[in-house]
């Protein structure tokens, strides 16, 4: 069997750190709002502090996302409004192309930033506002984060796919970048999850269930950087993907990491004055660190290795 190398005919985007700090919080904020609503969805009333804190968690990741793609579109406002809305004298309507996956993608992250914020809003009025069931109530509040994590999903997932659709080499090479972009943003938002839960003790219940789903995802995100290896090794680029190998092991130093959370759950103190602050194990802080450091570090292999 003859493997032809595929051909390009697009320079490079040239693209800097503000596409891969974009690319990387699109896809903590899409996981923690996912994760949030699993929590408060299928787990217990235990899990709802660690639910609370993954909707807090996501509107801070999502608003900065317009911020560093307009920074890359070179710091001007109007060229962002300009992918929104369509300003030609006589013609302005709202611009939305289904064809284009950047119209598409910018417009699921409009829609997601308004999901983002009401539930925001809505996890401030349950803890502060002395609401239990929110501004929502408990039926349609369930109901609008499933709405909502659906987007999250897409927002994860689709930086992923629009890298795959472009002609660049080693991105159109492969159709694992979705895959592989929506399971490791999971994965980094579980992990940035448990981290924040040194300052909401409260939520130290269910650091268990976040270092396995932190694992499951880091097995899933392990099977699409295998699958991405291979079809970019078959399209006969594989070259451009090697010198960026100290990316490539980082992400899989954290990859492994995270596994170990199948068989080693995460442990809390629970006696004396340190029962109180239910600090975080140090296992578990350096793990969700390495996982952080894996997501940001493969966005950066993929994202280079084509430029």
């Amino acid at each position: 069997m003859i493997f032809l190398a595929a051909e390009h005919f697009v320079r490079a985007p040239q693209w800097t750190w503000y596409i891969l700090f974009y690319f990387f919080f699109a896809g903590i904020g899409g996981g923690a709002y996912v994760l949030a609503t699993l929590l408060r969805v299928a787990g217990d009333a235990r899990d709802e502090p660690a639910a609370r804190i993954g909707f807090y968690l996501s509107l801070p990741a999502i608003l900065i996302c317009p911020i560093l793609l307009t920074a890359d579109l070179g710091a001007s406002w109007s060229r962002f409004w300009h992918m929104l809305v369509d300003t030609t004298p006589g013609e302005t309507s709202l611009n939305f192309k289904y064809g284009s996956p950047m119209s598409v993608g910018v417009w699921a992250l409009l829609v997601f930033g308004f999901f983002v914020g009401i539930s925001a809003l809505d996890t401030w009025s349950r803890d502060r506002g002395g609401r239990p069931d929110g501004l929502l109530g408990a039926s349609l509040g369930r109901a609008f984060n499933i709405v909502g994590s659906l987007l999250g999903l897409f927002v994860a997932s689709y930086t992923g796919v629009l890298l795959s659709v472009t002609n660049q080499p080693v991105w159109s090479d492969t159709w694992a970048l979705g895959g592989l972009f929506l399971a490791s943003g999971l994965s980094g938002a579980a992990a940035a999850i448990t981290l924040l839960v040194r300052y909401r003790p409260d939520a130290s219940r269910s650091l268990d269930r976040l270092r396995q789903a932190d694992a499951y995802f880091s097995i899933l995100e392990f099977a699409m950087l295998v699958a991405f290896f291979v079809t970019v090794a078959f399209a006969g680029t594989a070259g451009r993907i090697l010198p960026w190998l100290p990316l490539w092991i980082l992400a899989l130093i954290g990859i492994g990491a995270s596994m170990i959370g199948i068989r080693r759950p995460a442990r809390v103190e629970t006696s004396g004055q340190s029962a109180a602050m239910a600090p975080v194990a140090m296992e578990a802080t350096v793990i969700s660190v390495l996982v952080l450091v894996a997501v940001l570090a493969m966005r950066a292999a993929v994202i280079f290795s084509a430029q």
